[in-house]
């Protein structure tokens, strides 16, 4: 094989992959649906914006916190996901540029929020369990600052546990922006499976 041939079959290869790592084209499903994103992403931070602003001007949002905290999480997960899918329709290269790579193409704030979400719903059903089953003691354990620290641990767990697992198994693997790849052992990746 002469090295003309080689450097045409690596060029070819390389284009081969450009290609398939190219971004949506118009005519392609997944263009019009990143549009179906950001729409729906656009109403969810109008609706979560009202709701916050409804909470606040009734002087609920002290009393009614968890819920309050929800409704800010959400509204944050809404705004990420329009951030996140209009600089994907913006076909932005990531070549180089790790942190916005793995923060805004591979989407982990937002997961990030949506998890933190998760994690306050399971507060605020906890918060009525309590209420509801047990009205007497929820006087002496639903206190201020226990709603207060619930909220914080939504919102800081997910964000370091995301983090955490995107700086120890991310990288650039012919400069396209990869996660949970590079795990230490097999073990490991069955764990975070689990």
């Amino acid at each position: 094989m002469s090295e003309d041939s080689s450097s045409a079959a690596l060029t070819t290869a390389t284009d081969d992959v450009a290609s398939s790592t190219a971004p949506s084209s118009p005519y392609d499903g997944s263009f019009y649906f990143q549009y179906a994103v950001v729409i729906m992403g656009v109403v969810g931070t109008a609706a979560n914006a009202l709701v916050l602003y409804a909470m606040v001007a009734a002087k609920e949002h002290k009393k009614q916190f968890l819920i309050f905290n929800q409704n800010a999480l959400d509204l944050c997960s809404s705004l990420f996901l329009v951030i996140i899918f209009t600089i994907k329709l913006c076909k932005i290269n990531y070549t180089g540029t790790v942190w916005l790579c793995f923060i805004f193409y591979r989407e982990h704030i937002l997961w990030a929020l949506v998890l933190g979400s998760s994690i306050n719903l399971m507060s605020i059903t906890i918060e009525r369990y309590i209420k509801v089953v047990h009205p007497n003691r929820s006087k002496k354990v639903l206190r201020k600052w226990v709603r207060w620290l619930a909220a914080a641990f939504a919102w800081i767990a997910p964000i370091v546990y995301k983090f955490i697992l995107v700086i120890a198994t991310s990288h650039f693997i012919d400069g396209v922006c990869v996660s949970y790849v590079v795990f230490e052992s097999r073990t490991a990746a069955l764990i975070h499976a689990f």
